[in-house]
């Protein structure tokens, strides 16, 4: 997720057909001058050939020791929405831990359907899709029909933009695509890394493919087959816990701009009153704030930044720019990021009255941050959404993959630790790797994870049971 195991629907296994061999040509970056790009045709929709095409961005850095390579390793940075082409073009594989997967594997970044440089792309207009003035908590009849008219007005709006698109645009179709992939390189077997989204992504294609798949790692784990209300209630928890964590750092830290303040109390303020953005020429809404703090708590060495934020939103010249150019609404990825969504993850309320049980229980474990997290985001998002969803919540076991390692955090804001245990329950042979740092993910918050993580990439051997990175 930023994101955020799969579900499949019970359909017949297709068979994919072979792919002509890719026409790889220079794309380098200033980051990057190795880079190259390619491209994969796919099937719009696999029950209807008819239905036409979607053309798979890939970017590819060559493994440095080719003598010493093991294949391919796909890339998914989450969302969803991600870019896996920007990823790896831009740095993702930059830092010295990664010396090791450089050398052995070419690392192919690919942006899935309908996302960034594949085509057609999802597109929706910003103006349509949020509208501060709707309230995603509504507390009468009149506000919840409100909110449903918008959310289907906002899908109708991508729907005509982006046409069929916006209906194939679930995991399951997107797993086929890796599929499609593997087929175009020419790799026996793939490895794999996905963080957030990615593990979703990656656990479909494993319960898919097993035969295709010689090493997985799932970073930051979305367990696809957990009751929605159940990881509305779990996530918003774990939001509230880093929020916590931070405002505890931050009153004790001098590295904090609001050293010495009781942070929480000044958090609850400024959000039940609003602050004035020069980057939005109006004055930011409690949601809109509550989810740039959530953008900065992804990463533990951003706290500082988050201090700063904070501070200057409330300072004698209040500006709350900082925090509402990393709020998700403005995100350049959330029209994707919705309709990948509601694919995905559909509103589950029946009415008012069930949504409003449901907020309830989320301000009751999250008293200072509910008002945003993302499954909060994605089913009130959701509710009245125009396309009907191909991939709803579902079990979907995995059988037959070689062992993979899935990573969870007992301070993610994101993917809560109980997602990352049961989506390891639902893999025979999996690992789980606990981290207790905090930030979401152990890719980028945990030089431990990382470093466990490539060596399970490159040996293929998963850490011992009960392994933790404190």
């Amino acid at each position: 997720m930023k994101l955020v195991a799969a579900a499949l629907l019970l359909l017949p296994l297709l068979t994919v057909p072979a792919s002509p061999a890719l026409q790889w040509t220079p794309c380098a970056t200033r980051p990057e001058p190795t880079a190259r790009c390619a491209h994969v045709d796919v099937p719009l929709d696999r029950t209807r050939p008819e239905a036409g095409t979607a053309r798979l961005a890939l970017a590819e850095l060559p493994a440095t020791d080719p003598a010493h390579r093991i294949g391919s390793l796909l890339i998914n940075p989450g969302g969803p929405g991600g870019s896996g082409v920007g990823y790896v073009q831009f740095g993702g594989f930059s830092g010295p831990e990664f010396a090791q997967l450089r050398q052995h594997f070419d690392l192919v970044g690919f942006d899935p359907r309908g996302v960034w440089f594949s085509t057609p792309k999802i597109t929706c207009d910003p103006a349509k899709l949020y509208d501060p003035a709707v309230n995603r908590y509504p507390a009468t009849e009149a506000e919840y029909a409100a909110l449903l008219a918008h959310n289907r007005a906002a899908g109708e709006d991508c729907l005509a933009k982006t046409g069929p698109m916006l209906g194939q645009a679930d995991t399951q179709s997107a797993a086929e695509d890796v599929e499609s992939i593997r087929v175009a390189l020419g790799e026996p077997k793939i490895s794999w890394l996905g963080v957030s989204y990615g593990t979703e992504l990656g656990a479909v294609y494993a319960s898919k493919h097993p035969d295709h798949v010689r090493a997985m790692v799932l970073d930051g784990a979305v367990d696809h087959a957990r009751p929605l209300r159940q990881a509305i209630i779990e996530e918003a928890a774990a939001t509230e816990d880093s929020l916590v964590r931070f405002a505890s750092w931050c009153e004790g830290s001098a590295e904090c701009a609001l050293h010495g303040v009781d942070v929480l109390r000044y958090y609850d303020d400024l959000v039940a009153r609003g602050a004035y953005s020069s980057a939005l020429g109006r004055t930011a809404t409690g949601d809109e704030l509550s989810s740039g703090v959530y953008g900065f708590l992804a990463s533990r060495s951003q706290w500082p930044d988050l201090g700063r934020a904070l501070a200057a939103a409330g300072g004698d010249h209040p500006d709350s720019a900082a925090l509402t150019q990393v709020a998700s609404f403005f995100s350049p990825i959330y029209g994707a990021y919705r309709a990948i969504g509601c694919q995905d993850f559909p509103s589950p309320f029946t009415g008012l009255a069930d949504l409003r049980v449901t907020a309830g229980l989320v301000r009751a474990v999250a008293p200072h941050s509910w008002r945003y997290s993302e499954f909060w985001d994605f089913t009130s998002g959701c509710a009245g959404w125009p396309v009907p969803a191909k991939n709803p919540p579902q079990p979907s076991p995995v059988h037959g993959a070689p062992p993979i390692l899935v990573v969870g955090g007992t301070h993610d804001p994101a993917t809560p630790l109980a997602w990352a245990r049961g989506l390891a329950d639902s893999i025979d042979g999996s690992v789980l790797l606990t981290r207790t740092d905090d930030g979401h993910t152990g890719l980028d918050n945990s030089p431990c994870a990382r470093a466990e993580e490539v060596k399970y990439l490159v040996s293929g051997i998963t850490p011992g049971p009960g392994k933790v990175c404190s």
